[in-house]
């Protein structure tokens, strides 16, 4: 697992190391590892000079003791600073840079502009943990001076970004990369934000784990300690019977893929209920399922469903789903389903939608008017909202698959190719999600474990090119096997 701290959990986890702090050990691992890899990228890029931006704190002296020591070792190094007298050990890196040779040019004026367009790489030192959304006024033009075709070296976060997690700020930094210290900070895995940090290296400089995390991202390795691999004794009712209501005479794909999805995945059985097209396409494409309502461990309720359908087995149909939402059994609610939501389900719920369905939700329970483009700029609030409003874990489809619980970590799955945006795969993420829900996973492990799973079917399927969600729903078996073989110990 992948985990992600809040700038005040890590600030504290530093100031637990006095003695590392105090002598400046931590920032000298910090230099370290931040000329190693600037030196690195400036050989990559065949570049010649290397530019820091330094604002007022200590992200401006870990890059301002990076130029000294790229200086020292021969190299074509300057650097913009605001000012050297904020922070003591600025200005002795400021002096010992000027002696090893770098050249530094304080504010913004015409030789300082022209230093920083003449960068190939660039250390952004602007701002640092504890900075607050936004450019400093100070440096807005040293970051409209950046060589569109440099590559960009954020120190711990990009400036400007919010480094809890928010809305992107247009102006501020975009980086290339970003040289992080002790762990992952929000802005570096949460979106929209983790699309301004570029590639993320994490530096080790030996402070311990800052407590409970912020943010969780499962990976590959995870899957074996988490997926309910059946046992010797097990039955097709002990490893979990899904209920799966899908599909309408004017939908009737998506139940075939939701129930393609949920038997590759591994339920135990599944029990089937739609509409007469549908339910022979079912009976047709995937022989293992069972029809009709009848005792489950949980319930999968959405993909294709019409609510307002007027069509033949409609309304007995929505009469299964009300009745798993008066239930105390767990209930995973997507597409058509997410209609059906009208406040708090007190028992285990997971509600799936994209941003647009998300906006209609909110417009609809919370009273005021909620547009796509809000929940795309802020998803973790708008997950939350949603959460509040429905006592539910939230599962926000996107680029990057949010999962919030009522409380705990936010999780984050980023590793899907770009080919899985395509009709019907939020279909087959459902039949997924609900077989782990089935199994007696909760709401959250099961969202985030599904969507790293529905992800790594996609690349095994698509093999780097374009790829259909049926494929995807018929590689799930396939891709468990590889990761849990693959999987340590």
């Amino acid at each position: 697992m992948i985990h992600g701290y809040r700038a005040d959990q890590v600030r504290a986890a530093e100031q637990g190391e006095p003695e590392l702090l105090e002598s400046g050990e931590l920032m000298r691992r910090a230099v370290k590892a931040l000329t190693k890899v600037a030196r690195h990228r400036l050989r990559e890029q065949g570049g010649q000079r290397v530019v820091a931006l330094v604002g007022p704190g200590n992200n401006g002296a870990d890059a301002l003791w990076a130029v000294h020591r790229l200086a020292k070792k021969g190299l074509d190094v300057a650097a913009v600073v605001h000012d050297t007298t904020a922070v003591p050990a600025q200005q002795e890196a400021a002096d010992a840079a000027a002696a090893a040779g770098a050249q530094l040019h304080a504010g913004d004026g015409p030789e300082a502009l022209a230093t920083i367009s003449a960068a190939h790489v660039v250390l952004d030192g602007i701002t640092g943990l504890g900075g607050r959304p936004g450019v400093p006024l100070f440096a807005r033009h040293w970051v409209d001076a950046i060589y569109p075709g440099a590559y960009v070296i954020a120190v711990d976060a990009p400036s400007g970004q919010p480094v809890d997690g928010g809305p992107v700020v247009p102006d501020a930094v975009f980086a290339d990369e970003t040289v992080t210290f002790v762990a992952p900070k929000p802005v570096h895995l949460l979106p929209p934000t983790e699309s301004t940090t570029g590639l993320l290296t994490v530096i080790d400089i030996g402070v311990r784990a800052p407590g409970e995390p912020a943010v969780t991202s499962l990976d590959p390795d995870d899957v074996a300690a988490l997926w309910p691999v059946p046992q010797r004794g097990d039955d097709k009712y002990s490893r979990g019977v899904l209920g799966l209501v899908a599909g309408g005479e004017s939908y009737t794909g998506a139940a075939v893929l939701s129930a393609t999805a949920a038997v590759t995945a591994g339920v135990g059985m599944l029990r089937y209920v739609g509409t007469p097209e549908p339910e022979a396409l079912v009976r047709a494409a995937v022989p293992e399922a069972t029809h009709g309502p009848g005792r489950v461990q949980a319930w999968a309720i959405g993909p294709g469903l019409d609510v307002a359908s007027r069509a033949k087995g409609a309304k007995a149909q929505l009469d299964v789903a009300r009745e798993a939402l008066d239930s105390d059994l767990p209930v995973l609610l997507d597409a058509g389903g997410l209609d059906l939501v009208t406040g708090v389900r007190d028992a285990p719920t997971l509600l799936t939608p994209h941003a647009g369905e998300a906006a209609r939700l909110l417009s609809r329970l919370g009273g005021g008017e909620v547009e796509r483009a809000d929940v795309e700029a802020d998803p973790v609030t708008h997950a939350r909202r949603i959460g509040e409003l429905t006592g539910a874990t939230v599962l926000l489809k996107g680029a990057s698959t949010l999962v919030v619980p009522p409380s705990g970590p936010v999780l984050v799955q980023s590793s899907a190719p770009a080919w899985l945006a395509t009709a019907g795969s939020g279909d087959v993420l459902t039949g997924l999600v609900g077989t782990l829900l089935a199994a007696g996973l909760d709401p959250a492990t099961a969202g985030a474990l599904g969507a790293l799973v529905h992800g790594e079917a996609a690349h095994d399927a698509s093999g780097g090119g374009p790829v259909r969600a049926l494929a995807v729903a018929e590689e799930i078996g396939r891709t468990l096997a590889r990761l849990l073989a693959a999987s340590p110990g």
